[in-house]
């Protein structure tokens, strides 16, 4: 059978034509060599059906991945491990506060700034070079859920009161330039417009093109802890309520790993994949 003609269902129940070349570039991002990749997509392709789900074409690609070298299967599951970052967001917001911190920012997560009018919650503020930008992050922990214009709108409009408050307040040292907009999922195209239009600096999954926050994530090896292959889950949620977020993080710091009771085969095992995810 003609793999273009094979119907697949989206997570968001959306019916597409299977691409074969999507999930060799899906594959190709993990950093697997070309036979490793090929293999995988010939035996994908063997066992396509009409209907069958992006999860099931997913979830058979992992597993061949993961029993290839455990760390390739860890970036392939990137996007799966942001959602599992939830389901409250704000494990998502600190993980945002921490990407930004290895570019250079001084961060704050959860800051309450007063407005013009009213106090707003700020989900991250960043600080770099004497300019403050005031970060809302819109977690997501299903897939196909996208943000629309309205989010944008509500955004604009408190960074807006902040603004007025801010400048008026002069022990404020530095200049409030930006509002962003962070999301794991996607915008709609209104809200891109939207957001371009009233200069809101907008980052998604896979927005701005080719600096979406996957981009970065890769660029800057900062994967959440969320992608370990050999953590389970109840680690994970213990390493994320004592604000532990990136795998980064214990590479420099195994005493969380010890507290865990982890045995020193498993740990060396843990943080080999660690390394490798990180360093690749």
């Amino acid at each position: 059978m003609e793999t273009s003609t094979i119907d697949i269902i989206k997570s968001s129940g959306k019916k597409v034509k299977f691409s074969l070349d999507k999930l060799k570039i899906s594959l190709n991002r993990s950093g697997a060599d070309q036979q490793t990749v090929n293999q995988i997509l010939d035996k994908v392709r063997d066992e396509l059906y009409q209907g069958i789900s992006t999860k099931e074409i997913y979830n058979r690609a992992f597993a061949l991945l993961k029993k290839k070298k455990s760390y390739l299967a860890s970036k392939y599951k990137l996007k799966k491990a942001i959602y599992e970052l939830g389901p409250t967001g704000f494990p998502f917001e600190r993980f945002i506060g921490a990407i930004l911190k290895y570019s250079g920012y001084k961060t704050q997560i959860g800051v309450v700034l007063q407005g013009q009018c009213v106090t707003h919650e700020v989900d991250v503020m960043a600080q770099k070079n004497g300019e403050t930008s005031v970060i809302e992050c819109k977690f997501h922990n299903e897939e196909g859920l996208n943000c629309n214009v309205k989010i944008p709108l509500y955004i604009n409009s408190r960074y807006h009161d902040i603004k007025v408050f801010w400048k008026s307040n002069a022990k404020n040292k530095s200049t409030l330039t930006k509002g962003w907009v962070v999301t794991n999922t996607r915008f709609t195209e209104d809200a891109i417009k939207y957001g371009n239009c009233v200069n809101l600096y907008l980052l998604s999954w896979d927005y701005p093109k080719n600096d979406g926050l996957k981009d970065r994530i890769d660029r800057l090896g900062l994967y959440p802890i969320t992608v370990s292959t050999l953590l389970t889950n109840r680690e994970k949620q213990f390493l994320l309520s004592r604000d532990v977020v990136l795998c980064r993080a214990l590479i420099g710091d195994v005493f969380y790993l010890d507290h865990l009771g982890i045995s020193e085969t498993r740990k060396e095992k843990i943080l080999n994949e660690i390394k490798m995810l990180c360093n690749h």
